[in-house]
């Protein structure tokens, strides 16, 4: 079962099918996905099909683990996803957002990513991290916005990426 997270603007919830043609766009926005992702797909935007593939794992992370991604939605409109990743081979349970550009710059990145590290804190046995691009400086502000610190550099699936440990 997804727990169902609210804010004052905004619902955190399960991704449904109906979701799809907004994350569809969102992902194949390359403004949106240029820190985002590893390996071969890292920074580059994705089809329709890889983002059904994308929502179903995101689903079934949760089954899997206990934990995942909540789409974003603010005024009935879906316009992201923020979650708790721990896929196999990840070192630690990771913080990750992601909203529209559209929506950048109003605060709301900050609100759904406290909510989740609410969430995170209150059931998780252990702390998280965010793994953020080094060329990502909105998500470096927020991070250290929500409290993290950086505590070097890691390697994921061929990507270098900023460690930042949340505080339990």
């Amino acid at each position: 079962m997804i727990p169902v997270l609210r804010t004052e603007r905004l619902l955190l919830r399960a991704f449904t099918e109906a979701d799809l043609d907004a994350f569809a766009a969102l992902q194949a926005d390359p403004e949106f996905m240029r820190h985002l992702g590893v390996g071969e797909s890292a920074g580059k935007p994705r089809t329709r099909g890889e983002t059904w593939i994308a929502m179903a794992v995101q689903l079934g992370h949760w089954q899997l683990r206990g934990c995942g991604f909540w789409a974003i939605e603010r005024e009935g409109r879906f316009i992201g996803r923020a979650g708790i990743l721990h896929p196999e081979g990840w070192p630690m349970p990771e913080l990750a957002y992601g909203l529209a550009p559209a929506e950048w710059g109003r605060g709301l990145a900050f609100e759904a990513a406290s909510a989740v590290l609410g969430w995170a804190r209150g059931t998780l046995p252990t702390p998280v991290a965010s793994f953020i691009h080094p060329d990502n400086a909105r998500s470096r502000r927020l991070a250290q916005r929500l409290g993290a610190t950086q505590d070097g550099l890691i390697e994921l699936k061929g990507v270098t990426a900023e460690l930042w440990r949340h505080r339990a």
